[in-house]
C-alpha cells in the first residue's frame, strides 16, 4: 500500500520572524541583558535561528552575544564513533549562559548531545534551551527554557522546518504520513 502524505504550513515568514522575537525577549528577561550570554546552535538550522536571534538580542540590548555552530555528531548516542572529538576550548566559558539553539525539540537526544557537547568545551555558569518548535513525544527528560511553538504531534507526523539561508524560505509544516510503504 502506498504511503500518502498530507502537508500542512503551521508557520509562515512572518510568525517564524515573531517566535524569534519572543523567544529573544524571554532570554533577555531571564538573563538581565545579554552580556553574560554565548548563543550555540546546534548544525544545521540551529544556526541560523541563533544567528537570527543574536541579532534580535544586539538589536534591543546594543550587545550581540556571539553564536557557536554546535556539531553534535560526536556525541550522539546512535552513530558510531571513530575517534574522540575536538572541540574547541572557549575562554570565559566559565561565566557564561549557554543557550543551545534547535528548530525542533522531539526525543531530546539531539539536546543530550549538545549538552555534552558544551560540557567538552569547558564548564558554563548556565545552559538553557531554546527551540523554534516543541513537538513533544521525549525520551529523555529535556525540557526546553524558550519555545517558538508548543506542537503536539503524532509519532506518524515529522515537522519540517525550513529557513532561509538553508532552505531559500522560512516556514513551518508538518507531514502528515498515512499508510505503510510496500519497503516497510
Amino acid at each position: 500500500m502506498p504511503v500518502l502524505q498530507q502537508t500542512a504550513e503551521i508557520m509562515d515568514e512572518a510568525a517564524v520572524r515573531r517566535a524569534l522575537t519572543r523567544i529573544a525577549f524571554e532570554i533577555i528577561e531571564k538573563n538581565h541583558g545579554s552580556r553574560s550570554l554565548l548563543l550555540a546552535g546546534i548544525q544545521t538550522r540551529g544556526v541560523p535561528l541563533a544567528e537570527r536571534i543574536a541579532d534580535k538580542l544586539g538589536e534591543v540590548e546594543g550587545f550581540r552575544p556571539p553564536v557557536l555552530p554546535l556539531d553534535i555528531g560526536p556525541f550522539r548516542d546512535d552513530l558510531p564513533h571513530t575517534a574522540p572529538p575536538v572541540l574547541p576550548d572557549i575562554p570565559g566559558l566559565a561565566g557564561c549562559t549557554v543557550v543551545i539553539v534547535d528548530d525542533v525539540l522531539y526525543t531530546g537526544r539531539s539536546v543530550r548531545a549538545a549538552i555534552e557537547a558544551v560540557s567538552h568545551m569547558g564548564r558554563a555558569a548556565r545552559i538553557q534551551l531554546a527551540v523554534l518548535i516543541d513537538r513533544g513525544h521525549r525520551e529523555l527528560p529535556i525540557r526546553p527554557d524558550y519555545v517558538g511553538k508548543n506542537l503536539p504531534t503524532s509519532q506518524n507526523e515529522r515537522v519540517c522546518v525550513s529557513l532561509r539561508e538553508t532552505d531559500g524560505e522560512d516556514r513551518v509544516t508538518i507531514v502528515k504520513q498515512s499508510g505503510t510503504a510496500a519497503s516497510e
